[in-house]
Formats: structure tokens, sequence, C-alpha cells
């Protein structure tokens, strides 16, 4: 499923799973939920663990992006569209024309896993850093991954999700042969990317999402679908 919205007058908008409304602008990919939903990940804005109302992944125009910290920004954004309750926020200097959507619906339970992908700063996992202990503004780059789904993931499901995410992404990198321009080897993702999941407490509960279990297996399988198809048009 692609949706892009660049050049068009109004946002377009879509259900990726029940009770979320997915509208894509050129500026931005922003999810509202109808109750609020458990998030766990590492955005910028409101990262870790939350409860919240909207989740943002907001273009910016890489190394001219406004002088101030992220999260300062993420919040503006979120203020002047008028949205109200937590803002978890993401930032990316891709191109939001590389949005890729894939869902599943399998016993009564939606996933659908959301990318944006930009290639310019991939690394690989232990690569030197140039920035040494300190905070540095991010390039330009970032592949952004954000799972919601109508089921309720326990805290350790939700850990587990990440890393799943994660190993997938590194797989659809690697079938690509993409390679970290620092070491020369395979890639692991690049150096600012951001990983977030969304799960209903009002859904079935799920324990489980590694590789031996269903959940686990649709969502690696859609997270190698909607990167590797991010990828091919970044």
């Amino acid at each position: 499923m692609n949706v892009s919205a660049t050049g068009a007058a109004r946002p377009v908008v879509v259900e990726p799973v029940p009770g979320a409304r997915l509208a894509v602008t050129a500026q931005h990919v922003h999810v509202a939920f109808d109750t609020p939903r458990d998030v766990l990940g590492s955005a910028v804005l409101n990262g870790g663990w939350c409860r919240a109302r909207h989740l943002l992944n907001l273009r910016v125009n890489g190394r001219d992006a406004p002088d101030e910290p992220p999260e300062t920004t993420l919040q503006r954004h979120a203020r002047r569209q008028g949205w109200s309750g937590t803002v978890v926020g993401m930032m990316t200097a891709a191109s939001l024309d590389s949005l890729r959507v894939a869902r599943e619906t399998v016993h009564d339970v939606s996933l659908a896993v959301l990318v944006t992908c930009g290639l310019s700063n991939l690394r690989r996992s232990g690569d030197r850093a140039e920035h040494r202990l300190h905070a540095c503004a991010p390039p330009p780059g970032t592949i952004n991954i954000q799972l919601l789904t109508s089921a309720s993931l326990t805290p350790a499901a939700m850990a587990e999700a990440l890393m799943m995410i994660t190993e997938a992404k590194t797989a659809a990198l690697h079938a690509r042969d993409l390679r970290s321009p620092v070491s020369g080897l395979p890639a692991t993702g690049t150096g600012t990317d951001a990983l977030l999941v969304a799960s209903d407490p009002r859904g079935p509960v799920q324990r489980y999402c590694g590789k031996h279990v269903l959940f686990g297996e649709v969502l690696g399988r859609l997270v190698l679908d909607a990167v590797g198809r991010a990828v091919d048009r970044a």
C-alpha cells in the first residue's frame, strides 16, 4: 500500500488499523487514535513508554532544520495542527513520498507497519561515530518505522516487537547489499533510525511476538515488505 499526498490539496486519510486515522501531507505523517494507545519507542518527543493520542513523523529540511531542540519543533507543529492529547514525535529529512504501508489482519488482530526511508547516512552497528559523546544535529537520512496493532501487547511483547522490527529492517537492507560508507560492511540501518510500537490496551492480550509465534511471523513479513519497498523508492 502506497500513501502519498505530495502536491495534493488535502491530506490523504486512511484507516491502517481499527480506531486509527492515518493522514499524510508533504510535511508530515500523522496517526490519530480514537482512544489513547500504549506507545514504546525511540521517538525524539515523548520517547520511551507513554500513552498517546497521536503519532507524528515530521519532515524537516535536513541540515537547515530549525536551530532549536527537535522536541520543540515537534511540539510547535502539533500545536499548530490543533491536536489535543499526548503526541509522540519523530523527524526525518527523507521525502514522505517514501512512505510505504504494509498491513494484515489475522485471527481478528490487525497489524500495520508504516515506513519512511532515507539512506544518506547508512551505518553498520559498531562503526566509528563522528561525534565523540557530544550531542549533534542528525544528518539527513533516517528509516522511521511504526507498528500499529489492535492487540494489547504486554511490556515485554512491546520490547520484543522492537527487536523483531530491527532484525527485519536489517535483513531488508542486507537483501539489497546496502553498505556503510564508514566501514564498507553491510549496513544495519542509518545513524538516526527511530522505531515506535503502538498497541491498543482494549485489544486481545498478546504476550509474545517473536519468531515462533504467528504475531511475530506476520510482523517480520510486514516490516520486510514495507522497508524493502521504501528503500527501493528512496
